[in-house]
């Protein structure tokens, strides 16, 4: 029995040499290729001594919508550094955070709160797994002094890295970022770019520089509350941070601006969430479409009249067999909220369709009025239109402000809420959609932001990192990184934590390793030739709610 099995596996062996067609002087060929030592690392014509980074949130570590101790000791710019200490790089101090909780306190009140975690099916915050906790981070108590090599600065746009007093507590909090008031130490009206260039840098990082100027406006819906930074103003505060940084010779690296609506903030609520067979809201369906029914009638009317075009566009229609588009408020409509007032206050049948809600004749006038109030400019979401994450907590619920003002109008607290149901009867606000009109504002701002990194980069011979295209790799086929794909698919996916913007450590691991890769082939270094890259295994994608 023990020759047959030897025999055999001689036989195997046999087999699998002649398969892949090597001969044994191949196979130790490869042995001793894949066992030959790595080259020494060198740092080619780059000075790693004195690193400093500037940026934003992804520069700071900012995951799980907070920044905690964890996370900073994850952040791409620490990554970058231990392997730069392989190659004659220095110390490289972090502001760091008292916990890992996250959030933010001025003068024992909470103005940000802790990081979300993993809650089964979600995202959700920390506090409703391990139930109440103290931020203990406090802005007017207990900040570090620095100087800080790391100066990412959660939440700053391009022209804040060059306003004085951004981190003056005293400017709070029109004028001033909390995050910024935690690294100026005694010196709270200098400019971060002032703060990097004191620390006289022989190397540094741009990373995001421009991403908050255009995801303000993103993650506000476009409502104008947060409006996108003009290009010109952009164009001129990179140029004098550029020029700021390399003015004693330092050399750098610069990353471009990602196109963020493939963040999974905005592509992870779909445009048709209704669902006909959830209980609450398919038994509503032949109410609905009975109500819209009428105001479809009225566009057509109006179409019919030459008074609009857009009928189609404009009717909504619930169906009882397939996923239902939620209705939205679009500005980009014309708005024909009188037009609509006055069709169906001459239509005689109006008072006895309002009978079917409970409604006296003489509600007719009032709720005319309402109606093309509700409806003047709304629309069913296509596939077309983007949904901030927050809106999938919305969607479905009573706007309680707006169902209270409808019972003063003389509706009953029953039907007040039926025309107050959020994406249903009530369309929703601007703050929860980004309208294609206003996806189009923010690729042409990000080109435009873009186009002057890579010009910048090229004029000062600064290695540039094309962030852009490793985020779009990751939204469509996924990206590679050692044993995982990452994506950008919420929770699942292990490049975006779970606020749907920011990076996991891990896909911020992957993010230093695109930087490294950039020196090298800008500088001469040898990082990947040298096994100096992060390892994907060594970064986790999601916190436990017990590290504390």
């Amino acid at each position: 029995m023990k020759r047959i099995r030897y025999i055999g596996l001689s036989l195997l062996l046999l087999g699998l040499f002649s398969c892949e067609n090597d001969t044994l002087d191949d196979l130790r060929n490869r042995v001793n290729q894949e066992t030959e030592p790595l080259p020494e690392l060198t740092a080619g014509e780059a000075d790693f001594s004195n690193y400093v980074a500037l940026g934003a949130s992804f520069t700071a570590g900012f995951t799980d919508g907070g920044l905690f101790i964890a996370t900073q000791e994850n952040s791409f710019p620490n990554i970058m550094a231990n392997k730069f200490a392989n190659a004659g790089g220095g110390a490289f101090t972090q502001p760091f955070m008292n916990d890992n909780i996250g959030g933010l306190a001025l003068g024992g009140n909470r103005i940000a709160d802790p990081r979300l975690v993993f809650g089964g099916a979600g995202p959700v915050p920390l506090e409703s797994i391990i139930g109440p906790v103290t931020v203990t981070t406090d802005i007017a108590t207990n900040n570090p002094v620095g100087p800080f090599n790391n100066l990412g600065i959660p939440g700053s746009k391009s022209f804040h890295l060059l306003a004085p007093g951004y981190g003056n507590i005293q400017n709070l909090p029109s004028a001033a970022n909390p995050y910024a008031v935690r690294v100026t130490g005694n010196a709270p009206n200098a400019t971060i770019l002032e703060l990097a260039i004191a620390q006289d840098p022989t190397f540094f990082s741009l990373s995001e520089i421009g991403g908050n100027d255009v995801l303000g406006y993103a993650l506000s819906g476009g409502d104008g509350s947060n409006p996108i930074t003009p290009v010109g103003t952009f164009d001129a505060s990179i140029n004098a941070i550029v020029a700021g940084l390399t003015a004693n010779g330092a050399k750098g690296v610069i990353g471009n601006i990602p196109n963020i609506t493939s963040l999974s903030h905005f592509t992870s609520v779909p445009f048709n969430p209704l669902d006909p067979s959830n209980e609450d809201f398919g038994p509503l369906i032949p109410t609905l479409n009975n109500l819209f029914g009428a105001l479809n009638g009225v566009y057509a009317f109006l179409e019919s009249q030459g008074a609009i075009n857009d009928a189609a566009q404009r009717s909504i229609i619930f169906s009882d067999t397939a996923a239902n588009a939620v209705v939205v408020f679009d500005e980009n409509l014309a708005d024909i909220s009188p037009l609509i007032t006055q069709t169906l206050l001459a239509n005689p049948s109006f008072p006895a369709f309002l009978a079917q809600f409970g409604l006296p004749p003489e509600a007719a006038q009032p709720v005319a009025g309402l109606l093309g109030l509700i409806y003047g400019q709304s629309r069913q979401a296509t596939a077309d239109d983007l949904f901030v994450l927050p809106s999938s907590s919305v969607i479905g619920t009573v706007n309680q402000d707006f169902a209270a003002f409808l019972q003063t109008q003389g509706l009953s607290s029953a039907v007040a809420a039926q025309f107050a149901t959020e994406g249903v009867t009530l369309p929703l606000e601007d703050k929860w959609v980004l309208l294609p009109s206003e996806q189009d504002e923010i690729a042409s701002a990000t080109q435009g932001y873009n186009a002057t990194i890579s010009t910048v980069a090229s004029s000062n011979g600064l290695a540039l990192v094309d962030l852009n295209s490793i985020l779009e790799q990751a939204s469509s086929t996924g990206i590679v990184f050692d044993d995982y794909t990452l994506t950008t698919d919420l929770v699942v996916g292990g490049l975006v934590s779970l606020d749907g913007v920011h990076l996991t450590s891990r896909g911020y691991a992957l993010m230093a390793n695109a930087f490294l890769e950039a020196i090298d082939e800008t500088y001469g270094s040898n990082f990947e030739a040298s096994g100096n890259f992060a390892q994907a295994g060594d970064f986790p994608t999601n916190y436990s709610p017990l590290l504390q």
